[in-house]
């Protein structure tokens, strides 16, 4: 039997209270595994660190054990949901390009159907007189852009989800949407290799 394709959950659920990130991830977990694919979070590690450890070095070692992680899977689906701020989490925007850089496809979704000039305020111009972008896109043209050439594709919610970073409907449309991609790539290898 083959191995189940790895796929990398990228997003701000990190950041959460524990029972509540470890409440998002296991639905996640449970949605990939009924398509027969395996869910990959960033916490799936077994770093530990020494008490007199320094925080740089510990953010260090979180940065590979994370590298290492995405390393070994297949694809990503990202929460792109705004964090803190107008746009998705850096870290999280960090890992779709990581992804992307490696030739590997990047899904995202976004509970925020707000575009990304209607978070920075409909000007063209911000309170220190900077541009604003203005592509209709839900967010920076770098990350939407990325996605879409990846072969993936970012979903943007109607409707808001059972919690404010998450919707299972949303996320299943990633699913299906790898689903697909997987399917095509299958269709476009040959079975002989002359």
């Amino acid at each position: 039997m083959a191995k189940p394709k790895r796929i990398y959950l990228a997003g701000p659920e990190v950041f959460f209270p524990p029972e509540e990130h470890r409440a998002i991830v296991a639905e996640k977990k449970r949605l990939l595994r009924e398509a027969g694919l395996e869910g990959v979070d960033p916490l799936d590690t077994e770093l530990a660190f020494a008490d007199n450890e320094a925080k740089p070095q510990r953010g260090h070692r979180i940065y590979q054990a994370n590298r290492e992680l995405m390393d070994s899977c297949d694809a990503l689906i990202a929460n792109l949901t705004p964090f803190r701020g107008i746009s998705a989490d850096p870290g999280t925007v960090f890992e779709v390009g990581y992804m992307i850089g490696q030739g590997k496809p990047a899904f995202g979704f976004t509970l925020d159907s707000r575009r990304y000039r209607e978070r920075a305020g409909e000007a063209d111009r911000d309170e220190l007189g900077n541009a604003v972008e203005d592509f209709g896109m839900s967010d920076n043209l770098m990350i939407e852009g990325g996605i879409r050439e990846s072969g993936g594709e970012l979903f943007v919610a109607e409707e808001p989800g059972e919690h404010r970073f998450f919707s299972a409907e949303l996320f299943r449309c990633c699913i299906q949407a790898i689903a697909c991609s997987m399917q095509s790539k299958q269709r476009a290898t040959p079975f002989f290799k002359p």
